[in-house]
């Protein structure tokens, strides 16, 4: 008798323990560093994203989601590189942690062209290291139009069969020809473009776009 009331107890335990939490976005930062973003824009975009990670609303969205996090810098062919690798926000002290080297973070390359498509396809291939994230969505931000790399078609494709979302910041000088571009050709379906008036825009913008990500969803 006492091996079932055994049997009973654990599993009464097992019911009783809460699940532990689940990864329910993986969300990767996409940075345009190419030639048209001089070192002062760049600084802005650094500090307008560690900024928009300590956001009491944002990061209260990231730990109820688990989301697993991550940045990359992105500019011509072959400059692509993973700047803060992902990271699960499971409490404050890790979005504090990643908000902190996201702020520290230096430029990895030179300026260079803008091969959209190229960063798009990077991007996609790493989310093979969160399998267990249901909702992917690459966030890229830039300043300019396709000038190199490969299709950018074929790239955005890749993001549609792997089930990634692409949303984006357009960084616009005058006009709108920036915004035009991506919600032509770079975000997928459903996805969104919002517009920053210039790189002091950027801190707003990026924030707004983060916002928008993580609350709709998530809340």
């Amino acid at each position: 008798m006492r091996r079932p009331r055994l049997w009973l107890f654990c599993t009464l335990m097992m019911l009783a323990t809460p699940a532990t939490a689940a990864c329910r976005m993986a969300l990767l930062l996409a940075i345009d560093i190419s030639g048209s973003v001089d070192d002062a824009e760049y600084l802005l975009q650094v500090e307008g994203t560690a900024a928009a990670l300590e956001d009491p609303v944002i990061v209260d969205a990231l730990v109820q989601g688990e989301v697993a996090l991550s940045v990359m810098q992105w500019s011509s062919v072959g400059m692509q590189k993973m700047v803060q690798p992902w990271r699960r926000i499971r409490n404050e002290g890790d979005a504090a942690a990643f908000a902190r080297a996201a702020m520290a973070q230096e430029r990895a390359f030179g300026k260079a062209d803008t091969a959209v498509g190229d960063a798009i396809a990077f991007a996609v291939d790493q989310f093979a290291a969160v399998p267990d994230c249901p909702r992917r969505v690459i966030d890229i931000s830039g300043d300019g139009v396709q000038n190199a790399g490969g299709s950018l078609a074929v790239a955005r494709q890749r993001a549609i069969d792997g089930g990634i979302s692409i949303n984006a910041i357009a960084i616009e000088g005058v006009g709108f020809a920036i915004t035009e571009f991506y919600l032509r050709s770079v975000i997928t379906k459903g996805g969104f473009v919002v517009t920053a008036g210039g790189h002091l825009d950027y801190p707003r913008a990026i924030r707004l776009k983060i916002m928008r990500e993580l609350v709709r969803p998530i809340g």
